[in-house]
């Protein structure tokens, strides 16, 4: 089964930095395009940002000019780096392909503290 394994989450203080990664353990991961998820408490699993194979971005209003998705095919690896984090950013981070086509992984807990 094609595991997706998130890190690089934390604490940190609004106006901060994180860098998330997502390793796939699949295949085809050069054929996906992949999305950044995250849900916060109480809340529905939100798409904040994609990139195709091409590396061709999309992002969320919430999160553009904040975040940046990047990948590395030959490392099977999608990141989201976020700057300027804020409060209303603290959430479970997950990564999928931009369907939520595969199997969720654990996600990585972000908090951003005010």
């Amino acid at each position: 089964q094609v595991q997706l394994v998130e890190s690089g989450g934390g604490l940190v203080e609004v106006g901060g930095s994180l860098r998330l990664s997502c390793v796939y353990s699949g295949n085809v991961f050069v054929f996906l395009t992949m999305g950044w998820f995250r849900q916060a408490p109480g809340k529905q699993r939100e798409l904040v940002a994609t990139i195709t194979t091409g590396g061709s971005t999309n992002y969320a209003d919430s999160v553009k000019g904040r975040f940046t998705v990047s990948r590395d095919n030959a490392e099977n690896t999608v990141y989201l780096q976020m700057n300027s984090l804020q409060s209303e950013d603290t959430a479970v981070y997950y990564c999928n392909t931009d369907r939520g086509a595969l199997h969720w992984g654990q996600g990585t807990q972000v908090t951003v503290s005010s």
